[in-house]
C-alpha cells in the first residue's frame, strides 16, 4: 500500500513503521510545534498571561461589549463512497485501509464526482431556505498539511451551490426560551482531509488517510449569534436538520459534524467588527457553549485593560480539562489558499426538474414539526423533547395516527419510556413496544379498562418483551369486570370495579374516621383526598379510581 512522503514538513523524518500490520508514516515533531486541526494539545503563547477563571466562562461578563459569533459547520455526508473515487468510508476502520491512488492524489489520477453529493447538497440548501446556483463549479484550495496528500483540497470558492438562507431555532425554556432566526451565508461541497494520530509523548504523529476524500458540506452562518447558548442551539439545530434529511448521522464524537466558531467582541453601538478568533476542538454542544463564553470573557478583559491589540486573528483550541482556549496557529487568509478553478472536474449544472423532485421529497423538518406540535397544545418543553430526535418524533406521530391522545402520548414517551431507554442504553428504534400498542395502552387507561398503575406494569413488559396490550390484560387477568370483595390473593393485578364492593370499603373508612368526616362536612373539602387514599390503602391499590371517586363524593355529602 503506497503512502506519500511529505518532504519539507519538519526535520528528522523517520521511515514507515508497521503497527498491527498497518503502515503508518511517522513524522518527527518538535515539542514547540502546535497541534494539528484541533486533534491534540497546543502550547500556550504570551497572551495566556491573562488569567480568567475557567468556570466563569459559563456566565461571560461583557461590560458594555457585545459578542459577534459565526459558525462554520462541516457535515460528513452519509454516502457509500467518497466524493471523487469509489473507496468506501467506514468510521473506525484500520488506518490506511480504505484509500486508493485517487483519494491519495497520485499523479495521473482523475477525480469523478459522486452524484449523491450533489443531491444531498441541494436537499440541505432547500432545507436551509437558500437560493441554489443552477450552475456551480469546484475549485482548488491550496494549503500544505501532512494529512492533505494532494497539497490542495477540492472545494467551492466563488460560486457555491447554495447561498443566502436562514434557519429558525427555538431556545430551551431554561435559557429564557424564544425563537431566533440565524442567517446562512453559503453551503458548499468539498472533500475532507486525512487525520493525524498524535503519540502520547507528542514526539511524532502518524497519518491516517482513510478520511481523505470523504464528502463534506460546509455551512457558513452569518455572524448573527451573540452568546454561547445561541451558538450551541444553532449547531444542535443543524445536527437535527441533517439527521431528519437523512444526509448524515451528525455524530460529533465520530467527526461527522464539526464546528469551527468565529468569535469577536466590540463595544455596543459600534458597527465595525472586532478581531476574529476561530475556536476548534469542541466535541459537544455544551463544550461549544463554554468555549465561546470563555473566549468572550477573555477578549472583553483584554479590551477593558487597553490591550485589544493583543487579540490576534488566529485559531485557538478548546481544552476541556483546563476550561480554556489556547493558541494553535495563525489563521490563514484567502490569499494564502491561492484558489483557482478545478481543471479536472466539469461544472455542476442543476435542472429545474431535478430540484423540484428533491423539493417535493423533503420530509417534515424540525422547525415545521415543532410548530405542528405547538398547535396540539403541547408545552414548549414537550415540543423540544419530541422534535429533538427524528426517531422519537416518528414514534410519537405514529402513536397519534393510531388514535393516541397527544398530551398523554407525550407524557409516556418523555417519562417512563425515556427512563427505560436511558437505563437500558437503547434508542427508541430498539425497543419492543410499538406505537400502536402505546396508543392501545393509553386507550385502555382512558376508558377505565385498567388503572394507570397497572398500565405502567404492562408498559415495562411491552418495552422489554413485546406483545400486545390485549393479550397481557387477558393473560394476567386484568380485565375490569364486576368482582366480589375480597379479591383473590393470588393475583396482584385484579381491579375492583363492583360498586357494592367499593361502597363497602368507603363505608368502612368513613366509620373509622369520624373526626375527619365531621371536618369535611364543615367545609374542609380537601380531606376528600385523604379518604380516597384510605380506601385505596384498604383495597391494596385495586379499587377503580373512577368508581371510587363517584361513590366517595356521594357518601361524603351524606347522600344515599
Amino acid at each position: 500500500m503506497a503512502l506519500i512522503f511529505h518532504r519539507g514538513i519538519i526535520a528528522n523524518s523517520q521511515f514507515f513503521s508497521r503497527s498491527s500490520g498497518v503502515l503508518f508514516r511517522r513524522l518527527r515533531a518538535s515539542r514547540s510545534c502546535t497541534s494539528a486541526r484541533g486533534e491534540g494539545t497546543a502550547n500556550t503563547l504570551k497572551e495566556e498571561l491573562i488569567q480568567v477563571a475557567p468556570k466563569r466562562a459559563l456566565e461571560p461578563n461583557t461590560h458594555g461589549f457585545e459578542a459577534i459569533i459565526g459558525i462554520e459547520t462541516h457535515v460528513q455526508l452519509f454516502t457509500l463512497t467518497k466524493a471523487f473515487c469509489s473507496c468506501p468510508y467506514v468510521y473506525g476502520s484500520r488506518p490506511n485501509t480504505t484509500i486508493c491512488p485517487v483519494c491519495m492524489g497520485h499523479p495521473g489520477t482523475l477525480p469523478v464526482l459522486n452524484s449523491k453529493v450533489v443531491e444531498f447538497a441541494v436537499k440541505l440548501g432547500l432545507a436551509l431556505n437558500c437560493g441554489l446556483s443552477m450552475t456551480s463549479k469546484f475549485d482548488r484550495k491550496h494549503y500544505f498539511y501532512p494529512d492533505l496528500p494532494k497539497g490542495y483540497q477540492i472545494s467551492q470558492f466563488d460560486i457555491p451551490i447554495a447561498t443566502k438562507g436562514f434557519i429558525d431555532v427555538d431556545l430551551p425554556v431554561e435559557f429564557g426560551g424564544g425563537h431566533r432566526r440565524f442567517g446562512i451565508t453559503r453551503v458548499h461541497m468539498e472533500e475532507d482531509a486525512g487525520k493525524l494520530l498524535h503519540s502520547e509523548t507528542g514526539s511524532y504523529s502518524q497519518v491516517d488517510l482513510n478520511r481523505a476524500g470523504v464528502p463534506l458540506l460546509e455551512i457558513v452562518s452569518e455572524p448573527d449569534m451573540r452568546s454561547g447558548i445561541e451558538a450551541a442551539e444553532y449547531a444542535a439545530e443543524i445536527q437535527r436538520l441533517v439527521r431528519f434529511l437523512g444526509i448524515s448521522n451528525g455524530n460529533m464524537q465520530e467527526g461527522s459534524l464539526r464546528c469551527d466558531v468565529n468569535v469577536s467582541v466590540r463595544p455596543i453601538g459600534q458597527s465595525k467588527f472586532g478581531t476574529k478568533v476561530e475556536i476548534k476542538n469542541m466535541n459537544s454542544f455544551s463544550a461549544m457553549n463554554r468555549a465561546i463564553d470563555y473566549e468572550i470573557s477573555r477578549q472583553v478583559l483584554l479590551h477593558s485593560q487597553g490591550q485589544s491589540d493583543q487579540i490576534f486573528q488566529e485559531t485557538r483550541l478548546w481544552e476541556e480539562g483546563a476550561q480554556k482556549t489556547f493558541t494553535m496557529r495563525k489563521k490563514e487568509g484567502l490569499a494564502d489558499y491561492r484558489y483557482f478553478p478545478e481543471p479536472d472536474l466539469p461544472e455542476v449544472v442543476l435542472t429545474k426538474e431535478f430540484v423540484d423532485k428533491l423539493c417535493q421529497g423533503l420530509p417534515e423538518l424540525p422547525e415545521a414539526k415543532r410548530r405542528r406540535y405547538e398547535k396540539m397544545g403541547l408545552t414548549m418543553q414537550d415540543v423540544l423533547f419530541l422534535a429533538n430526535d427524528n426517531h422519537v418524533a416518528e414514534f410519537f406521530d405514529a402513536s397519534l395516527e393510531n388514535g393516541a391522545d397527544p398530551k398523554l402520548a407525550a407524557n409516556w414517551i418523555m417519562g417512563d419510556i425515556s427512563a427505560f431507554l436511558k437505563n437500558e442504553r437503547l434508542s427508541i428504534t430498539e425497543i419492543k413496544l410499538t406505537p400502536f400498542e402505546l396508543s392501545e395502552l393509553i386507550a385502555s387507561i382512558k376508558n377505565g379498562t385498567i388503572s394507570g398503575k397497572i398500565g405502567k406494569e404492562i408498559l415495562f413488559e411491552l418495552l422489554a418483551k413485546g406483545g400486545t396490550v390485549q393479550s397481557l390484560i387477558e393473560e394476567k387477568d386484568l380485565v375490569q369486570a364486576s368482582l366480589i370483595f375480597p379479591v383473590r390473593k393470588a393475583s396482584e393485578f385484579i381491579i375492583i370495579v363492583d360498586p357494592a364492593a367499593i361502597e363497602a370499603l368507603v363505608d368502612k373508612v368513613l366509620a373509622a374516621n369520624p373526626k375527619q368526616l365531621e371536618q369535611y362536612r364543615a367545609g374542609k373539602t380537601r380531606l376528600q383526598g385523604f379518604f380516597a387514599g384510605q380506601v385505596m390503602k384498604e383495597s391494596k391499590g385495586k379499587a377503580n379510581p373512577l368508581v371510587l371517586n363517584q361513590i366517595l363524593g356521594v357518601k361524603l355529602k351524606g347522600e344515599s
